[in-house]
Parts: structure tokens; sequence; C-alpha cells
């Protein structure tokens, strides 16, 4: 049942509010907003837990979805990741598991493509394996595409975290890695560029790429040949491991605050390496990050903290539901060099970086103003009810900004 949403959410400065409003409107004189892609993420367990399941995306709202995830077998082939939730989970239509309701969704949403995104940060440890031989990245490949076909996508979405290290502990990792991912991007570029679904259509290949200095150092005029666009990861820019508390996607650079991650300096890396700008659809998050025990001093930002909070996604994560059915106390507060809010109730010390219409509005905006592809959504379960977060995109999208 949507929970009504707190009046701290709805607090902005006036301010605030015109700023966004009048970046939003020259955006929309630069660029046709009908040629943004907007990629929503989907994950397996999100029919567990927050019991979010296929019948419930907004689909009419993406024009692509990605499933996450596939994991990779000791064979080196594209496998399940987890067969009740991806081929048995009862759906009341008649549809098993996720992958089969996704076809029905599809059906319902002609408009609509998915893509099978494989590995992750959990499942990203073979990768480095799958991709050290010739025989391995066929192999690899053969599998995937064939795993797309047998369940109805429409496109891979390569989520190998990372190929330069900084992934899951335990991953296989070489030094030739780097290289290694180029050539299997192009085997599976190779695999799919002799195929045509029943439209015509050619098949897809993305990926999901990370947002630190060693993602930035890959050979990108390699890869963006190969791929149909590139899913920037541009979020997690701020986490335990800074010491203060921070802002989860900034997306400028806040000059209190220098030398740190935002999204503004990632795209704009990414486009000095001469990556085509429709390539590049910039990741929004639809959860918050927090801490506890944070200093009041200003309203808690970049201050140090106790412990991560306790969420409503577990230790340190809000979905946008429970950020909006916080008790009263808090007090939103934004951040105009940054672009973004923050929440913080002084009595409990409490300090939640997470998105809301202004933040994602000022973030589409961005993308009409740099002529990107479009945007992309971790993950579309994090939303509230009705849509709040997906509605402020696909209101300045398709051109209406109430």
């Amino acid at each position: 049942m949507f929970k009504q949403r707190s009046r701290h959410l709805q607090h902005l400065s006036a301010f605030a509010v015109m700023s966004i409003l009048v970046f939003v409107g020259a955006a929309h004189a630069q660029t046709a907003p009908e040629t943004l892609r907007v990629v929503g993420y989907y994950t397996s367990w999100s029919i567990f837990a927050p019991q979010y399941d296929v019948t419930q995306i907004p689909a009419a709202q993406l024009t692509h979805l990605n499933y996450a995830f596939a994991n990779i077998s000791e064979s080196g082939e594209c496998a399940l990741g987890d067969e009740y939730a991806d081929t048995q989970y009862p759906y009341v239509d008649g549809s098993l598991g996720n992958m089969g309701a996704l076809v029905s969704l599809k059906a319902a949403n002609p408009h609509l493509r998915t893509l099978i995104s494989i590995g992750g940060y959990t499942w990203s440890g073979r990768f480095s394996d799958v991709a050290t031989t010739a025989e391995a990245r066929q192999h690899f490949a053969e599998s995937c595409v064939q795993f797309m076909l047998d369940h109805g996508f429409d496109g891979l979405d390569l989520d190998w975290e990372f190929p330069v290290g900084g992934g899951a502990a335990g991953n296989s990792e070489r030094p030739e890695d780097g290289d290694n991912f180029i050539l299997l991007l192009q085997a599976l570029r190779d695999q799919l560029s002799t195929l045509r679904n029943a439209k015509g259509e050619p098949y897809l290949l993305t990926i999901a790429a990370g947002n630190d200095s060693a993602q930035l150092a890959l050979d990108w005029s390699r890869i963006h040949p190969l791929l149909d666009w590139i899913n920037v990861m541009t979020y997690d820019m701020h986490g335990m491991q800074d010491g203060t508390t921070g802002l989860n996607a900034p997306l400028y650079d806040d000059p209190n605050y220098p030398n740190k991650p935002s999204i503004d300096r990632t795209i704009t890396s990414l486009l000095a390496l001469n990556i085509p700008p429709d390539k590049l659809v910039l990741g929004v998050p639809f959860y918050g990050v927090g801490w506890s025990g944070v200093e009041s001093t200003n309203a808690g930002l970049y201050q140090s903290f106790a412990r991560l909070a306790d969420g409503s996604l577990g230790l340190g994560y809000f979905d946008y539901d429970g950020v909006s059915s916080l008790p009263t106390g808090y007090l939103t507060y934004w951040n105009d060099a940054a672009q973004a809010p923050w929440l913080y109730d002084a009595a409990t010390g409490t300090f939640i970086s997470f998105e809301n219409d202004a933040s994602l509005k000022a973030k589409v905006a961005y993308t009409h103003e740099h002529h990107l592809g479009g945007v992309m959504i971790w993950d579309m379960s994090m939303d509230d009810d009705k849509h709040n977060l997906m509605n402020a995109i696909t209101a300045v999208i398709h051109g209406s900004n109430p």
C-alpha cells in the first residue's frame, strides 16, 4: 500500500525549484526529447523483497528493460542466476518466472525491448576466465546468444565489475583483462551481427560501466564501436570508505568538497575520449544511502559518522518508498552546486543522500544539454507505489514539467 509522502520530501527552496525549471526549459530547446533512451534495470530478487514483480513495472515509460542477472557457469557459459525466480515463479496470467512475464510484458508493450544483463557485482568472478582465450570467448559468446534467444530477450548487457580490478574479493583477475574485455565484446558482437529478430531488428549489445579512474583508462576507442550504448553507473560516488557523509550521485562538483567524483566529471572525461555522446546513457539511482551518529554541522553534510544507518533496504541503504515514509523530524536540504538533495534529522543524527523530483529533472536536463543517449535507472523496484521518481524523469523527457 502506498504510504503518504512525508512533508519533508515536498519542501524545497523556491530558488532551487526555479533554477531547475529554467535549466530544464533551456535544455528542451536544444534537442528532441523523444530520442532519449530510458533504460530500467529490474532485478530477479525483486519478487522476494520488496515483492515487486514484473507486472508492476511501468513499461510504458521505458524504452528498454535490463533483467539482472544471468550468471556464468563453471563451464564458461551464460546460465540462469536464480532458476526459481527466472523461470518457475508463477504469475497470475500463467507466465512462469520473471523471464516468462517479461515476454508477456513486451507483448503488451510492443515498443519495449529487453536485454539480459550478465554478471553484476556478485557474479563477475568468472569474466576473466571466459575472456582469456579465443576458444573461451567464442564458447561464452555462443552460449549467451543462445540464452538470449531461448528466453526471448532483444540483446545482451555485459556487466563485468570490473575488467581492470575493483570488483568483489575472490574474482579471477589478470593483467590483460582490459584487452581481453574488448576481445570478449568483439566475440559477442560477431555472434549478434548475423542475427535479426522477427521484426527485422538487430540484437543489442550494451555494457554497464564504472565511474572510477581505472574504468576511464580502458581503451574506449576500441570499445564504443562494438556497443549500441554504454550504461554509465554514475552513482555510488560516496561511501563509507570516504570517512564522512556525502552525496551519492552529485550532478556537479561541489567546490566545498573538491577532487571528488561527480556525474559531470565522469561524463566530461568520457566525452573527452571521443565516445559519441548518444552512446552514453547516464545512470540515476532510485535508492539513497544513509549514515547515523552524524554531527549537526552543515546539516550533516561532509561530517563524520558513527555507523551506517538502518535503512529500508538494509544497513546503509533506502529505497524511495522508505525515504518517503520516514518519521517526522527530517528536514530536506539542497546543495545548489551539486544539484542534489539530502535529509538530516538532528534528533537522531541521521543523514540520507537520496534523489527527488528536482535532482532527477536536473539530471535528465543534463542529458539533453550534452546530447547524451538517455538515462538508466537502478533499479525499478526502488521507486514508490505511485512511480514518483519515474514520473519525474518522463515529465522532462516528454516535454511537460508540472
